[in-house]
C-alpha cells in the first residue's frame, strides 16, 4: 500500500493555491501600472490645458449618467468613463493646442489640423491597448457621426463603438454650454436644441433621446448647479477613497454620486 497516495492531492491543491496567488498578484499588479499610466496622462492634460482638464471631467460625468440610465453594466461604464477622460488627449499636440487656444474664426488648413486630433489622442492611446483595448479605438471614433458624416472614418450607425456614441453627446453638450477660448458659453436650452437637432444625423437617436429625458437632463442640470454653487471650507466633492483597492482614476476626480441617486439612475 502506498502510503504517500493520500498526499498528492493535497500537494497539488498547496500547489494551484500558490500559482493562483502569484497570477493574482501580477495582474493587480498590471492593472495599478495601467491605472497609473492614465493618472499620469490625466495630470497631463491639466497641466497642459486647465481649461481641457475640466471639460473632460465634466464630458465623464455626463456620459456615466447617460450609461447609468442605459443600464449598461459596469465594465462598459468604466470604459465610457476612460474613453471620455482621455477623448480629448490629442489636442496635447502644441500645433493644435495653439489653434484652438486662439479666439478666432479657424482657417481651412487649422480646421484641416483640429481634426487630426482624434487619430493623435488613439496614437498617443494605443500602447495601453494591451490594458484597455477599447479606449485607442474609441476615442480615435469620438467624432464620427451616426449617418456616417463624420470622421475621420466615416463609420455609420452601431458600427460607430458605443463608447463613442455615449461621449460624443456629452462632448457635445458640455462644448455648447461652457465657455472656451474660442467659444462663448450658451444656455442649457440650447445645448439641448443641439442634441435635439442631431439625434439620428450626428447623435445615436436612443441614446439622444435618452439624454434629453427629464432623469437625465435634469440630473446633468443639478450637476452643472452644483458645481457652480460656493464649496464650504474643508469640503470636497470627490470620490470615496480607493484605499486597499486596486488604483483607478475613476475614484480621483469623480463628484459623488447622490446627484444620479437623486434622479433615479
Amino acid at each position: 500500500m502506498n502510503r504517500l497516495a493520500p498526499v498528492a492531492p493535497v500537494l497539488i491543491g498547496a500547489a494551484a493555491g500558490a500559482l493562483y496567488v502569484r497570477e493574482r498578484r501580477e495582474r493587480l499588479a498590471t492593472e495599478r501600472f495601467g491605472a497609473a499610466t492614465l493618472e499620469t496622462l490625466l495630470n497631463a492634460i491639466d497641466a497642459n490645458n486647465p481649461d481641457t482638464g475640466a471639460h473632460v471631467r465634466r464630458v465623464a460625468e455626463y456620459s456615466l449618467m447617460l450609461a447609468d440610465a442605459a443600464g449598461l453594466d459596469e465594465r462598459r461604464k468604466r470604459s465610457i468613463e476612460r474613453v471620455a477622460l482621455f477623448h480629448d488627449i490629442g489636442k496635447l499636440d502644441g500645433a493644435i493646442s495653439d489653434i484652438i487656444d486662439v479666439s478666432k474664426r479657424l482657417t481651412p488648413r487649422e480646421r484641416i489640423a483640429v481634426r487630426k486630433h482624434p487619430q493623435r489622442g488613439a496614437d498617443v492611446l494605443r500602447p495601453l491597448a494591451a490594458f484597455y483595448p477599447e479606449l485607442p479605438i474609441a476615442v480615435l471614433s469620438h467624432h464620427e457621426r451616426w449617418d456616417g458624416s463624420g470622421y475621420p472614418r466615416g463609420l455609420r450607425g452601431r458600427r460607430i463603438p458605443i463608447e463613442a456614441r455615449v461621449v460624443a453627446i456629452a462632448d457635445t453638450f458640455d462644448a455648447v454650454t461652457h465657455a472656451r477660448s474660442y467659444s462663448p458659453a450658451r444656455s442649457i436650452e440650447v445645448g439641448i436644441e443641439v442634441i435635439a437637432a442631431g439625434s439620428g444625423t450626428q447623435f445615436d437617436p436612443d441614446f439622444a433621446e435618452l439624454f434629453l429625458s427629464p432623469p437625465v437632463i435634469d440630473c446633468v442640470k443639478d450637476s452643472m448647479l452644483e458645481r457652480n454653487a460656493p464649496r464650504r471650507k474643508g469640503g470636497t466633492r470627490r470620490g470615496k477613497s480607493a484605499a486597499n483597492e486596486t488604483p483607478d482614476i475613476t475614484f480621483r476626480w469623480r463628484t459623488p454620486t447622490a446627484l444620479r441617486q437623486r434622479a433615479g439612475l
